[in-house]
């Protein structure tokens, strides 16, 4: 894995790198780097196999990071591949070429970040929020709460509990606070 690294870094400028476990580690590459990359270790290191493409939102950072790990059914390893895209415009080159699974992941990105996949198969149509018309549920300046208060009504019986208070009375009834 060191080995891939290092040929990483040198071809790609690929950063950042993390050996989490002997069969996992992860590099972080540039936004016009990252599809070539990519393209790079399923054709010609071997990781042929895509695990999955998710997000992180950096709101401090005003950045999202798109992580999509890719496996080698052979040597039995992982490698995550990083990339930092900016939170105002964000949009990220299709993979879904690579894999044909991974327009699915990018359809969820567009539905619930935001992040936009230009070319991407079906990438603008309703994924799982049909009807959808406020700022995407997973980006970290979508108000929950706001949200809940204004588009469910209470009702009658409903209590509302600390979280905390309220397990400790479950897990230990019989001692008073």
């Amino acid at each position: 894995m060191q080995e891939l690294i290092k040929n990483t870094t040198h071809r790609f400028q690929t950063t950042d790198h993390v050996q989490q476990r002997d069969n996992l580690a992860y590099v972080t590459v540039k936004k016009e780097l990252a599809i070539s990359l990519i393209t790079h270790l399923r054709d010609i290191e071997g990781f042929s196999h895509f695990v999955l493409l998710t997000a992180v939102d950096w709101l401090e950072e005003n950045q999202f990071q798109l992580t999509y790990i890719l496996n080698h059914p052979e040597k039995h390893v992982d490698l995550a591949v990083r990339v930092f895209i900016d939170r105002d415009k964000p949009t990220m080159d299709s993979a879904h070429h690579l894999w044909k699974q991974v327009a699915t992941y990018q359809r969820e990105l567009k539905e619930m970040f935001g992040i936009d996949f230009p070319g991407s198969p079906r990438v603008d149509e309703d994924f799982i929020l049909e009807g959808w018309d406020d700022i995407p549920p997973y980006r970290r300046d979508f108000d929950t709460l706001k949200y809940s208060e204004e588009t469910y009504f209470p009702r009658e019986g409903r209590s509302t509990n600390d979280p905390a208070e309220y397990m400790k009375k479950k897990l230990y009834p019989d001692e008073e606070k």
